[in-house]
């Protein structure tokens, strides 16, 4: 991280207007009508595999990951993962992800989809999705879907619409 002191934590109750005022900043309105946010109006994200990252108070990034199913298949969505603009390419969004792929991986997570670039993705081992294989409300660029196995076989035969793991939603 060259010469800045950067930290990675978990994402506290806390931090949840720091973040919206980040993603604001870097995701704009539109990201409201975005598939992903569609599931997220319906389950809350997963705050010990969610994480900040910090440069003394300053938050300069976050990851968040939120437990869905596709078909019956237990996973997690990953995202929005955000860096404000003058921290990005030092690194910042390469240890949200691995410290949030590691952690679920270390609680038992199978699998991790999301929406997004795949060369960047694909360097912490994302893959496309095989056409088909996966239904997402609203709009969405199915060559954006990613999926990363945490365990070697976790995608093998799973297929069906992505949605809330209606199991971890308040009741």
């Amino acid at each position: 991280m060259n010469d800045l002191s950067l930290t990675i934590l978990p994402e506290v109750a806390g931090d949840a207007q720091a973040i919206e005022r980040l993603h604001e900043r870097t995701f704009g309105p539109g990201r409201f009508v975005l598939s992903a946010y569609r599931i997220r109006e319906h389950v809350d994200h997963v705050l010990e595999l969610s994480f900040t990252a910090r440069i003394g108070t300053l938050l300069v990034g976050s990851v968040r990951q939120l437990p869905i199913c596709v078909g019956d298949t237990p996973a997690l969505l990953l995202g929005p993962l955000t860096v404000e603009p003058p921290f990005r390419g030092r690194g910042v969004g390469r240890l949200l992800l691995e410290r949030a792929l590691k952690d679920a991986k270390a609680l038992g997570h199978r699998l991790v989809l999301l929406v997004g670039d795949e060369p960047y993705y694909s360097r912490v081992g994302f893959k496309p999705v095989p056409k088909g294989r996966v239904t997402m409300p609203g709009p969405v660029d199915y060559a954006r879907i990613l999926v990363l196995e945490l365990v070697e076989g976790a995608f093998e035969g799973v297929s069906g619409p992505v949605g809330p793991d209606w199991s971890k939603t308040p009741t």
